[in-house]
């Protein structure tokens, strides 16, 4: 809920031929993020099949800058093994022509994964919720609906799992809600009607005075949901139309950012928060400048930072008070960032869809040790577990590692 590997220590310097430990080619398409859970590595990704047809023109009112459907699709999990690279397996898990297509800069598979280290499960929106063991073998399936997306822009948000139940945000053009579904069985343990529209942010549970907390932001109200029962706990106005970035929590408090139409971003204090919030002093600061778009909040230490919309400008503020004491900081030519900016080992990595990666120290004076450069484009925010960072690009997902020189490339045929 931070964004940050407290107990890893990553590398800072990389390239196509220093600290690869291995690069294995992906067939298929997808933004999601890597999850990486008892040495095996989860994506999902989504590829063409069959004859393709006519371009099927956008039917969303307001479409523009999308791609075109003409084909068929799969959509795939695929869990690959953390020790050498190698395709685990890779599983077909639905079958369509999809109703509709997604913005240029986006994929038909860009909800990541979640696992609880035994079972791992792929969402892919209006094309299913698929649980699976680690050995590939499906243990249940669950349709939740149609989702037709704001300018038919595709889907996005990632579920989240806590303890025994997975929830998922399903804003839309159509009747939005949010549900929770039991990780066992796929069984709808509530769900509840929102008045909102398309949104992509991944909702977060923050553990408050003993209730897990659904976090979910939104358009009209961020709403905190009872995890249990489904009852909203409180709820706060104010944010933006298009929410894209993920909320972060630490120490009783939930930061919120937005950015399209308006900036801003909002620091809620938990103790206390109940019923509309917006207008109290459960809001502790909120601002207008600089906010996050699409890449997420990162929380470091008593600082929370954010990326301005989606460009190479970081901003760093105290947590507590919405101070900003210096800054901000320009990350060189760095722009159109989609990944979420990550942190270990008292640095902050921030990587751009050129596959420019920026290592920051977190200081007082937060400055770059690094600019890597990496040949293929990332939208998927990155993943750090022990001494490795997980990248994963259109074409490659690669591993890197200190100490390792030359580049191992994995196709992804291999045994």
């Amino acid at each position: 809920m931070t964004g940050v590997a407290p107990e890893s220590n990553p590398p800072t310097r990389w390239s196509e031929t220093e600290n690869v430990k291995w690069k294995t080619k992906l067939t298929g398409l997808g933004h999601s993020s890597p999850v990486v859970s008892n040495g095996m590595v989860f994506i999902t990704l989504a590829r063409e099949i069959g004859d393709p047809f006519e371009p099927r023109p956008d039917t969303a009112p307001g479409a523009h800058d999308n791609k075109m459907v003409s084909s068929k699709f799969e959509f795939v999990g695929l869990a690959i093994r953390q020790s050498d690279g190698k395709i685990a397996w890779e599983k077909v898990l639905h079958q369509a022509i999809p109703h509709e297509g997604a913005h240029v800069s986006a994929s038909l598979a860009s909800a990541s994964p979640v696992t609880d280290g035994e079972h791992v499960w792929f969402f892919f929106g209006t094309y299913g919720m698929y649980c699976l063991d680690f050995d590939g073998q499906l243990v249940w399936k669950k349709q939740l609906g149609k989702m037709n997306t704001k300018h038919g822009h595709g889907e996005g948000a990632t579920p989240v799992l806590h303890k025994n139940t997975i929830a998922v945000n399903w804003d839309h053009e159509g009747q939005s809600f949010t549900v929770a579904v039991d990780k066992s069985d796929g069984r709808t343990m509530w769900k509840q009607d929102r008045e909102e529209i398309t949104s992509w942010s991944s909702p977060i549970v923050v553990e408050h005075e003993g209730t897990p907390q659904l976090i979910v932001p939104g358009t009209n109200r961020i709403r905190a949901y009872d995890l249990s029962s489904g009852e909203v706990i409180w709820q706060c106005g104010g944010m933006s139309h298009n929410i894209v970035a993920s909320p972060v929590a630490n120490k009783g408090m939930v930061f919120v950012g937005s950015s399209y139409e308006k900036r801003q971003m909002l620091a809620i204090r938990l103790a206390g928060a109940k019923g509309d919030i917006t207008s109290s002093t459960n809001v502790v600061w909120s601002r207008t400048a600089r906010t996050p778009y699409v890449p997420s909040l990162l929380l470091v230490d008593e600082h929370v930072y954010f990326l301005r919309h989606y460009q190479g400008i970081l901003t760093r503020l105290v947590a507590e008070t919405g101070e900003e004491p210096t800054g901000p900081f320009r990350l060189g030519s760095m722009n159109e960032i989609y990944a979420s900016p990550v942190s270990s080992a008292g640095h902050i990595y921030v990587t751009d869809r050129s596959g420019t990666t920026a290592v920051l120290t977190t200081g007082k004076e937060p400055e770059t040790i690094a600019v890597n450069r990496l040949n293929d484009r990332f939208s998927a925010s990155a993943a750090i577990v022990d001494d490795q960072i997980i990248l994963r690009g259109e074409q490659h997902i690669y591993c890197l590692s200190n100490g390792n020189k030359d580049n191992q490339e994995k196709e992804s045929d291999d045994e």
